[in-house]
């Protein structure tokens, strides 16, 4: 029987080697696919917890200027690579809010994405007689064409659109048609999550527009009923709110967070006062949308800025 040449002691020296080197290796791809466990843990546990099933809501107001469309243009380029649904919360043509303003203008900019589009109206629609551009354009996604507001489902989470031009309307207090139709709304949909929008806001650090009182009987009913977040456009520039009552005192429990986003393209009125009680957040020089991810129970929050500029604003927040 041939033997091999290599002494004995060669031999075990080469296989204590061997499985030297097969511990090693097997510690180290142990090592890497715990690292990688960790890696994906951290990015659940650290906010990234997006998924297929929670629903996307991006959007903005105050939009499409056919002086200008430079603006819409660039809020438009960033709602191409955001999926989901759309708002637009007034001020969406202008000057006037007409038939040719809307196809003109609004049409070729965040027109083309109309059928994800849930809008609700501004100010500026209603130099139309009954916002009558905006609801020749828009048809049945603006509910009764007499009312133009409206609540739906995103996931988990109940929407409502509201009309805050008061006086166009029939009035925003607490024995308001509109108002009446909010509390059966929110009786009828007792969601964990609930979000309302409409043009004007209630709170602004806005030097044009600023905060409107006249809001305050329909932000009392949402806030009675645990409504989380209000989103809003007016002044053109974007604002975030601490949680806060309808009477403008912090409320980290049970207050609404309110945004202003009336930074979808319209170039003037980008101007802020005094800083109002309760502003987290602030910026009138940059075009954007605000992107929300509606999870089960919370929510995140992201300004995403037009190409070239740098301000950004993200959080999360937990529904009540």
């Amino acid at each position: 029987m041939r033997t091999s040449s290599f002494p004995a002691r060669w031999r075990y020296s080469a296989a204590k080697c061997s499985l030297l080197i097969l511990i090693i290796v097997g510690a180290w791809s142990f090592s890497t696919a715990s690292d990688d466990t960790k890696t994906a843990e951290k990015t659940v546990a650290g906010g990234d917890r997006s998924s297929s099933s929670d629903p996307v809501f991006v959007g903005a107001g105050d939009i499409a200027s056919c002086d200008d469309l430079s603006g819409a243009y660039a809020t438009a380029k960033l709602i191409e690579k955001i999926p989901g649904t759309v708002f637009a919360v007034g001020d969406l043509a202008y000057p006037g809010g007409t038939d040719e303003e809307f196809a003109n203008c609004y049409g070729p900019t965040w027109g083309r994405f109309k059928d994800r589009t849930r809008p609700a109206p501004g100010n500026h629609e209603y130099n139309s007689l009954g916002a009558s551009g905006y609801v020749h354009y828009f048809g049945a996604a603006v509910g009764d064409p007499k009312k133009e507001y409206y609540s739906y489902d995103l996931g988990q989470w109940h929407i409502i659109a509201l009309n805050s031009e008061c006086v166009q309307v029939g009035g925003c207090d607490a024995t308001s048609e509109q108002a009446k139709w909010l509390q059966r709304d929110l009786a009828d949909h007792p969601a964990g999550c609930t979000l309302a929008y409409f043009h004007r806001p209630l709170f602004s650090s806005g030097l044009a527009h600023g905060a409107d009182p006249e809001l305050k009987p329909l932000w009392e009913i949402l806030y009675h009923a645990g409504v989380d977040v209000v989103i809003n456009g007016h002044d053109h520039d974007y604002e975030r709110f601490a949680p806060q009552d309808p009477s403008g005192k912090a409320d980290p429990q049970h207050g609404i967070r309110e945004f202003v986003v009336g930074s979808g393209g319209k170039n003037s009125h980008r101007v802020f006062g005094l800083p109002q009680p309760n502003s987290e957040a602030r910026n009138a020089d940059t075009y954007g949308v605000l992107k929300l991810v509606l999870h089960p129970t919370s929510y995140d929050w992201e300004f995403v800025p037009e190409q070239g500029k740098t301000f950004t604003d993200s959080g999360t927040g937990s529904c009540h």
